[in-house]
């Protein structure tokens, strides 16, 4: 078990929170930190972890992948019912014919498990280079790019469809399951993706902050549904910050509505200025207006959390030294937030993060996130158990 004190902040970090009051950072206890993942085999990418009502655990992830771009993408879940001690074995939930990439997972009002996707086609340049790089004996082809084994496996994935087939299977989705996880709908797009998924309002609406993947604006905004997640319709933009460039430079947004009704979002940034960091909006009207997005920390992306006493909690990568995953709190619904905490340190390097937290049923908080570590050689679901102390 380890406790943490404040993070002594880069001077990087410190010009991007220079003009934000920042509390002291709260005091954490490390209570369990493991790797949760069953199948060393794959590459584990981009999760999400949500607790359902009647307590159970539900992981998502991007799963039977080779690496960290490739064709094989595939959703993958797995559930606990003790609280993350153990887990399921892993099922697969949607195998579309290109890269099915990162996961959110949400349980509506009505009981109905939402899980998010997005398909790509991210490793077409790297096929591409290799094809460039073969060529045909009587043994078949030989890649002069990739080892003959492995290029005979992307081609054997690549050739499940023509280019037409491909780029008509572009989307941003989401898939439904009104009976626990048993069964689950057709692919419904979205309108918008971000890493996490939706969030669910007060007066019933789902939220999705997000961005237009593969349209030509690729608009920063929300999305909502009023059907419990069956249709999906753009609700407003998110504006840009002066000097921005956000259809290039703003990614994979989460929300979080806070107790007095302010609806925060929080962009991945990678415009010059705070390069590496995370962006905040507000809205103070259900999502039909919103501030201009403002600086708020180094790292990304992050996942926003309500704690059950009303203050929030962002975690998110930190993608340099101490590489890993940290965390902040706001005791004043998102207005200012607290120096940061790590949540994990011992990374290897950036390929990392995008961790995801539940308060549990004893106050204590669960957070999930990918890492690729030195020993398995694939990246791995590991998982801290920890808490806030008083």
């Amino acid at each position: 078990m380890t406790s943490y004190p404040a993070l002594l902040l880069p001077l990087s970090l410190l010009i991007v929170t220079s003009s934000l009051k920042s509390a002291e950072p709260p005091a954490i206890k490390i209570l369990e930190t493991k790797v949760i993942s069953h199948q060393s085999e794959y590459y584990h990418g981009w999760p999400t972890v949500v607790r359902r009502a009647n307590g159970e655990l539900w992981l998502s992830w991007s799963g039977g992948r080779e690496s960290h771009v490739c064709p094989f993408g595939q959703v993958h879940a797995m559930t606990s019912r003790d609280d993350g001690q153990t887990w399921t074995w892993p099922r697969v939930l949607l195998d579309g014919a290109i890269d099915d990439r990162d996961s959110g997972v949400l349980e509506t009002a009505k009981g109905t498990l939402l899980v998010t996707t997005f398909t790509s086609l991210a490793y077409e340049d790297s096929f591409k280079k290799a094809t460039a790089m073969t060529e045909h004996t009587d043994k078949g082809w030989v890649s002069k790019a990739m080892a003959p084994e492995r290029f005979a496996k992307w081609k054997a994935a690549h050739d499940r469809l023509n280019d037409e087939e491909r780029k008509a299977e572009l989307g941003v989705w989401l898939i439904r399951s009104t009976d626990g996880g048993k069964t689950w709908s057709n692919r419904i797009p979205t309108v918008v993706n971000s890493p996490h998924g939706p969030i669910q309002l007060k007066d019933g609406r789902l939220l999705y902050a997000g961005k237009q993947l593969w349209t030509g604006e690729k608009k920063i905004g929300v999305a909502e549904s009023k059907d419990d997640g069956l249709t999906w319709q753009w609700l407003a933009d998110i504006p840009t910050r002066k000097g921005d460039d956000a259809a290039h430079s703003y990614h994979e947004l989460h929300a979080v509505e806070a107790a007095d009704g302010t609806i925060i979002a929080q962009i991945r940034n990678h415009n010059p200025a705070d390069k590496g960091g995370t962006l905040q909006t507000e809205s103070k009207d259900g999502g039909k207006t919103w501030t201009e997005p403002h600086a708020i920390t180094f790292g990304l992306p992050s996942h926003l959390l309500r704690l059950r006493d009303g203050r929030l909690l962002m975690t998110y990568g930190h993608r340099r030294p101490p590489f890993g995953n940290q965390a902040r709190l706001s005791t004043d619904h998102g207005k200012t937030w607290s120096e940061p905490v790590i949540l994990s340190g011992d990374g290897k390097g950036g390929d990392l993060g995008y961790p995801s937290t539940v308060e549990l049923a004893d106050g204590t908080l669960l957070t999930v996130w990918y890492e690729s570590m030195k020993e398995p050689h694939l990246a791995v679901l590991r998982q801290a158990k920890w808490q806030i102390l008083p």
